[in-house]
């Protein structure tokens, strides 16, 4: 009503917008520059309109700017790069394998969602192209998760809650669960698929501590990933998945898009990303923990602009879903949970599903273009790489947007606090996890039977 969940031309105001929308589509199939900067502008012109915390922020003049052939390349920086977290069955896999394609051409990362994947995206196509998501999500509900699906992932993602609906499972209507969906999540076609809220086996931070090797345990090359919404006490339990031996952290924004949430977990759950990745960043390094894991954060990023706040806020990844749809031809028609998408992605009618006409080159020019956004920043900033930018929160500001009267009350300590440690302290990751894996009893018994395991014959093993 009153688009408070659609856009209306006098409702309320939406950041994604016909102005937002069209002049992303039009720059990322045509890859103009010109018409990027164009979308940038509206972007960062709706944060200064005070949307949101990004936008009362703003960056420093330094006496140091740098050329822009000395910052880090922007083949280097859409590294960092990941696609939220938008599960197959949710959107068609003509869009779900697009997204993959396009990651995995650019060395970034896609995600699975929480609904499984198809075990033949596992091997590359004949074009040397791969559909295999880089990281799987190990949601509540454990949808499609199998053994083989867990050892084919760069990232293993335990999602203890979504930005859209925190505190909340994942819901699949029937309807969209033809027999393909439900092939690949085990599950049966035509029945709703429910998460529950919290997941069976994680009640403590030392339960979440046992998933974490479990999982480590079942693919040592992934990363594992835990997913936290941003709220108030999220830095203590990000020093928990770093003191479990998480290699990365996710802090997903209140703002996360979704158009099958509840509409008053959409307005009124979760706590912007701004707020949760600045207290994430000073109770890691506060307790030297913040060296050996990874930040990322996500939650309506849109610009390079956004990309650098969240750099300097104290995040090294950043993960998009919205602009990236949008990029394959999202048009917001806030219905995703009726099947009815008329441009094909979030839907999986035979028919609908034929109008799909993104492609994994609009995608890639999207991130090209943050990319090359956020070297333009650095530059500006005296900085180099992405890694010299982590948690330099002395290079935000926030006099000039001081001025408007509904700012005069901002209190900016909290958010752009300096740890006081010190000197060595890592700000940002340096090292990876040592998760003991080769303590396990597993590895000595393999090493002993290694010769019957070949050979095919018996052994006897004993151990007191």
């Amino acid at each position: 009503a009153g688009g408070n969940y659609q856009w209306r031309p006098d409702g309320e105001f939406h950041m994604w917008n016909p102005k937002t929308i069209a002049s992303l589509q039009h720059a990322v199939k045509t890859n103009n520059w010109a018409t990027y900067e164009q979308f940038a502008d509206f972007a960062n012109n709706e944060n200064k309109r005070l949307s949101t915390i990004r936008g009362l922020l703003d960056f420093k003049e330094v006496d140091n700017p740098i050329s822009l052939d000395e910052v880090e390349p922007a083949s280097e920086i859409v590294k960092r790069f990941a696609t939220g977290a938008i599960s197959l069955g949710s959107i068609s896999r003509e869009a779900h394998e697009t997204m993959a394609i396009a990651m995995n051409r650019i060395q970034a990362r896609s995600n699975t969602g929480e609904g499984g994947e198809d075990p033949s995206r596992y091997a590359p196509d004949t074009n040397g192209d791969s559909r295999n998501s880089a990281v799987k999500q190990v949601a509540s509900g454990r949808f499609g998760v199998t053994i083989n699906y867990l050892s084919n992932a760069k990232d293993l993602q335990i999602k203890m809650a979504q930005g859209a609906k925190p505190g909340e499972g994942g819901q699949l209507p029937g309807h969209k669960v033809d027999e393909y969906i439900g092939g690949v999540r085990n599950s049966t076609p035509g029945v709703e698929l429910i998460s529950p809220p919290p997941h069976h086996d994680i009640y403590s931070i030392e339960d979440l501590a046992q998933l974490i090797h479990d999982l480590k345990s079942s693919n040592p090359d992934a990363r594992i990933h835990v997913k936290l919404v941003a709220e108030a006490g999220v830095g203590t339990i990000a020093a928990g998945v770093s003191k479990g031996h998480g290699d990365v952290v996710l802090i997903s924004g209140h703002s996360g898009g979704t158009g099958a949430s509840p509409e008053s977990s959409i307005k009124h759950a979760g706590l912007p990303w701004e707020l949760g990745v600045a207290e994430t960043q000073q109770v890691l390094v506060m307790n030297d923990l913040r060296g050996r894991i990874v930040v990322q954060t996500d939650g309506q990023i849109k610009t390079g602009r956004d990309v650098a706040i969240a750099c300097l806020l104290g995040a090294e990844e950043f993960g998009l879903a919205t602009g990236p749809l949008i990029s394959m031809g999202c048009i917001m028609l806030r219905k995703c949970h009726l099947n009815t998408c008329s441009v094909g992605i979030a839907t999986q009618d035979p028919e609908l599903r034929k109008k799909f006409a993104g492609k994994p080159e609009h995608v890639i020019n999207y991130f090209f273009f943050i990319a090359e956004h956020l070297r333009q920043i650095m530059a500006k900033l005296g900085v180099r790489t992405v890694d010299d930018m982590v948690g330099r929160v002395d290079l935000l500001d926030s006099r000039k947007i001081l001025d408007h009267w509904k700012a005069k009350g901002m209190d900016f300590s909290h958010l752009l606090h300096i740890p006081e440690v010190p000197e060595g302290i890592a700000r940002h990751c340096i090292t990876e996890q040592d998760h003991g894996l080769e303590k396990a009893l597993d590895n000595q018994l393999i090493d002993e039977a290694a010769s019957a395991i070949e050979k095919g014959s018996k052994i006897v093993i004993e151990k007191k």
